[in-house]
């Protein structure tokens, strides 16, 4: 099973070289940075690890487009499987090989990271803001597309390349899970989640722009949503709303 593991960047010198040292501990599979735009020295940290692809943004362009890219790449490259991560230290690579055996098994085409799978200690919760917005949405999706999700937001997914390539997405920023999950369902793919663990280690992380208002940023997703669910054409949005 060919499969790649992507992670989008922007501004991770902080933490890069550690993740990218400890994915190596649980899986020999490919590894994509996908660099957006990086302002610190993210880039120079890259080029001194020749055995790591890179994608590198001129420009910030967004989470979501970072993905897109990511989905892009597997499916020229011949992977059957993509694997994304964040780089900020809260999804563990320890949790890989669960991903791995997933996909293996075969009997889906998307595996979701689930943060409220598991019973988790209260220094473990997220920002109030988050977790409700998270709570929101999630319940919006399901109702609207008939899933039965309980995390709507989690980065760390395993999908099937084929899959992905039936799908139109053109969100860039962090609503991109919005359209993600519609075109999923219009597609009819197969959805399951796996538990991994809740780690909230810099609640001080910002989306950056008004996506900082939590207001904001809730009516952005849920504009992002319904416009996704009620059109069928590839209506690209600012990451800001």
């Amino acid at each position: 099973m060919k499969t790649l593991i992507a992670i989008p960047v922007f501004n991770e010198q902080r933490y890069l070289r550690k993740v990218l040292s400890e994915i190596r501990l649980h899986t020999r599979a490919d590894l994509l940075v996908i660099d957006d735009g990086s302002t610190d020295a993210t880039a120079d940290i890259l080029r001194t690890m020749p055995d790591i692809s890179v994608l590198r943004h001129g420009r910030n362009m967004g989470y979501g487009q970072s993905l897109i890219d990511a989905f892009d790449y597997s499916s020229r490259h011949g992977y059957q499987w993509v694997i994304t991560m964040d780089c900020d230290e809260q999804h563990e690579p320890a949790a890989l090989p669960d991903f791995l055996a997933a996909a293996e098994a075969d009997n889906a085409d998307i595996i979701s990271g689930s943060r409220y799978l598991l019973s988790q200690s209260r220094k473990d919760e997220p920002p109030m803001d988050r977790r409700l917005i998270n709570q929101l949405i999630t319940e919006v999706i399901n109702r609207n597309l008939n899933l039965n999700l309980t995390d709507s937001f989690c980065g760390f997914k395993a999908h099937r390349v084929s899959a992905m390539a039936q799908l139109d997405l053109c969100e860039p920023g962090y609503a991109f899970p919005l359209e993600f999950w519609v075109r999923a369902a219009q597609a009819s793919l197969r959805i399951s989640e796996l538990p991994i663990r809740l780690i909230y280690n810099d609640p001080d992380r910002h989306f950056g722009g008004r996506l900082d208002n939590p207001n904001h940023r809730l009516r952005h997703y849920l504009n992002v949503f319904f416009r996704a669910l009620h059109s069928n054409e590839c209506q690209q949005s600012l990451a800001a709303g």
